[in-house]
């Protein structure tokens, strides 16, 4: 019998946002705890993310969270800080795996096969997995955001270039979570 590889599935939360940090996850499902519902994070709703996210914590062989900082995307730029926030996730994970699947088009530089794979949060599991990880740690971290910023309304718009945000931005000022290289903050700072 021979022994099935472990593949570790990679997705990030985050790039888009003009705030926070951009997370990712790395997780290496059970063959033999298979999880019902595994889908890409976007397409599910809050409550059932939730609910995933604790299975998957319980039923993987091994799983990791890892960000780059706001200042981390601010110097290296927003696509080299996914990659180092994917290399940390992968580093973190206990068990290694034998091949690493990717959710997207690059692939961070690592020791093990890789495998880019555009739209991999709905066609691979682990991915999913890794999707949802990564989308419930980053949606929990804006919730801490808006306890310390309560004139922001992270619980709502998550850190996105929303209207409201905007308009809280130009009312309240730049914070210290906020992406200076982005715009509008970026635009704004020149002001």
């Amino acid at each position: 019998m021979t022994k099935s590889k472990l593949i570790a599935g990679v997705d990030e939360a985050g790039r888009g946002p003009l705030a926070g940090p951009v997370v990712a996850a790395a997780v290496i499902l059970d063959p033999m705890r298979p999880i019902v519902g595994l889908a890409d994070s976007k397409t599910l709703s809050e409550t059932k993310r939730e609910s995933l996210a604790k299975t998957i914590r319980e039923a993987a062989l091994s799983w990791s969270i890892a960000e780059a900082s706001v200042e981390e995307i601010d110097t290296l730029n927003i696509l080299q800080a996914t990659l180092l926030a994917m290399q940390r996730a992968i580093n973190g994970l206990s068990i290694y795996p034998d091949e690493v699947l990717i959710d997207g088009n690059r692939l961070p530089a690592l020791a093990m096969p890789a495998q880019a794979i555009v739209k991999g949060d709905s066609k691979v599991q682990a991915i999913s997995a890794a999707s949802i990880l990564a989308k419930v740690e980053r949606d929990r971290m804006m919730l801490d955001y808006q306890q310390r910023y309560p004139d922001f309304s992270f619980h709502l718009h998550k850190g996105y270039g929303t209207k409201q945000h905007i308009a809280e931005i130009e009312q309240f000022g730049i914070l210290p979570v906020h992406r200076l290289t982005f715009n509008p903050v970026k635009a704004m700072l020149r002001k």
